[in-house]
């Protein structure tokens, strides 16, 4: 096996590099090549990852590279995990709305927006040179904004599966619940990329989210940000990033007291990078735990995994609705439980939504493909008519004035929008 990591000078690396080495995929590994765009970045990970590669007796090659075409050669699967223009355009992203008396975050609203027309032309090159150079392969998606990056790849036919961490940490802390391996509790997830509903925690099949909910209905609500009360009414446990959605003036209040959490990301990253530079650190240090990203490492290689044929598995994953859902459309990417193996990842069907739900999923949509055309496009009006389209926004006139503010930002990392 071969697999190539695009965007290898994160700092997260060190979370896939520890898996690797524990043999999380469940075959060998003859070769991981690492690739960033950044020399020094690539170099202090690529150190770190081979000195804990060492430390466990990995027996594969490591290759470090800033070429994409290596990244993408002969590889059986290929993992984006990189953010255009770094934390620093994160912080631009989640600091502009603010004065206009909008959130700030990094993956909605008008900050998942800018990051979508950053990301989504280099991420289909990625895809076009992959599908070239090694048809086989699977693209692995986890650069944000998950929900639109993988709506853009999917829909323009790639071998393409995204993935985020936020189900696999709940599966991770129901299985220690109820002390059991991960492996036995599965989800019932239905909605997007951060913009999810959890309406079911199984046991061997057996329900237990009522149970759950009665019992833990405080600890639940203190981890999640929901209340109990809303925990019980909605039968579901939401996920935190829908608060932007149902709670915006509240949200964009606690945003106004303190600093942005991009701003929090680059402080922690610059403390990482400086312990990534001891070379006798041969392991993961604790404070990647604040970085976010808890059990990525598990998420990412079980689905390589499961793409590869050497571990089929349900995971939950992004992936073409094809009427999983019945109350979307079809061609929607979709976050659910699904079957995955070598010839791909398959959505199980569960119950509608519901209307209220459905409504709001469905604005979502219409935003992401407006998002998506735009930035193939290079339009600036259509950009700004596809931020209005987003429910945290409220007019046309924000929409306006915080994109046109965002794309002036970002004009380096915006060349289709340089036309």
């Amino acid at each position: 096996m071969r697999i190539g990591i695009i965007g290898a000078g994160s700092t997260y690396t060190p979370e896939l590099i520890e898996g690797i080495g524990n043999g999380r995929l469940g075959a060998p590994l003859e070769e991981l090549v690492l690739m960033d765009l950044s020399p020094e970045r690539l170099e202090i990970l690529g150190a770190l990852a081979q000195r804990m590669l060492d430390r466990v007796g990995w027996a594969g090659r490591l290759t470090l590279t800033t070429s994409q075409s290596e990244a993408t050669d002969g590889v059986d699967a290929c993992l984006v995990q990189y953010r255009i223009g770094g934390s620093q355009a994160r912080i631009i992203d989640e600091s502009v709305p603010l004065p206009h008396g909008v959130l700030g975050q990094e993956t909605v609203g008008p900050g998942g927006w800018a990051k979508a027309l950053r990301t989504v032309p280099p991420t289909l090159a990625i895809a076009e040179e992959l599908a070239r150079r090694s048809p086989q392969a699977w693209l692995l998606d986890f650069a944000n904004p998950v929900s639109i990056v993988s709506q853009a790849l999917i829909g323009a036919g790639h071998r393409a599966v995204g993935l985020c961490n936020s189900a696999i940490g709940l599966q991770r802390r129901a299985a220690a619940h109820f002390g059991v391996e991960p492996e036995r509790i599965e989800l019932e997830s239905a909605g997007l990329n951060h913009g999810t509903w959890y309406r079911e925690i199984k046991l061997d099949g057996v329900p237990q989210l009522d149970r759950l909910i009665s019992e833990h209905g405080d600890e639940i609500a203190a981890m999640t940000g929901w209340t109990r009360e809303y925990l019980e009414t909605e039968r579901a446990i939401p996920s935190y990033y829908l608060r932007y959605y149902f709670s915006p003036n509240e949200v964009l209040a606690e945003q106004l007291t303190g600093e942005t959490r991009g701003e929090e990301v680059v402080r922690i990253e610059a403390q990482l990078l400086e312990m990534y530079k001891d070379v006798t650190l041969a392991e993961k240090p604790k404070l990647l735990e604040e970085r976010g990203g808890a059990f990525y490492s598990s998420a990412a290689l079980d689905l390589i995994a499961a793409l590869t044929g050497a571990r089929p598995a349900k995971l939950v994953v992004n992936v073409r609705n094809d009427g999983a859902i019945p109350d979307l459309p079809s061609n929607a990417v979709v976050e659910v439980l699904s079957t995955v193996s070598a010839s791909g990842a398959k959505p199980l069907p569960i119950a509608p939504l519901g209307r209220a739900r459905q409504e709001l999923i469905s604005k979502i949509i219409a935003f992401n493909q407006a998002t998506i055309a735009a930035a193939l496009s290079g339009d600036h009006a259509a950009a700004i008519e596809a931020l209005a389209l987003n429910p945290v926004v409220p007019s046309h006139d924000a929409a306006e004035k915080i994109g046109r503010e965002l794309i002036a930002a970002h004009a380096k990392n915006l060349p289709n929008f340089s036309k």
